[in-house]
């Protein structure tokens, strides 16, 4: 296997995932986004469950990329620019567990990156308070219904908070 991977995974928690699914597919190297949840409890849960019970799934987006075109370090930084990781179980208006920051790593080497890249942002002093951000191993991803999917594309929109 001498040649590097053509296709590789990543998952993150940001918020509502409209927005941080826009973000990742604006990034030249990225094949294609789903937006769903991920650490949970239950199997196959719907958007009602996620937001109404307590599933303990976040919302996320797996991002499909090229890494010889985009490095996961470049898709760490679009995950710190696009969300407020000092914000417990929150992002702006939604308020909850599913909107928890999280980086959800599909290996080691993801692991790693994505420790270093935190401490290298408490280090920076950008935030005041603390990064709340979780790094832990992936789990199921459990798509989201369909009308989530691309859902700022589908209506024009720039913004999850419209």
């Amino acid at each position: 296997m001498g040649e590097q991977a053509k296709r590789a995974e990543a998952t993150f928690g940001a918020g509502c995932f409209w927005g941080v699914e826009a973000a990742f597919r604006r990034v030249n190297g990225v094949f294609a986004t789903a937006v769903g949840y991920m650490g949970g409890v239950m199997d196959n849960p719907t958007y009602e469950d996620v937001c109404y019970t307590q599933t303990q799934h976040a919302e996320v987006v797996k991002v499909v990329y090229d890494p010889r075109r985009v490095s996961y370090d470049q898709l760490l930084e679009v995950f710190w620019e696009n969300h407020d990781p000092t914000t417990l179980n929150r992002q702006g208006p939604d308020v909850g567990t599913q909107y928890r920051s999280v980086i959800f790593y599909h290996n080691e080497a993801q692991a790693e990156a994505a420790r270093a890249s935190l401490k290298r942002l408490e280090a920076s002093g950008r935030f005041k308070r603390p990064i709340v951000t979780e790094i832990t191993p992936a789990s199921t991803f459990w798509m989201a219904e369909d009308y989530h999917q691309q859902y700022l594309e589908k209506r024009g929109a720039a913004s999850c908070h419209i």
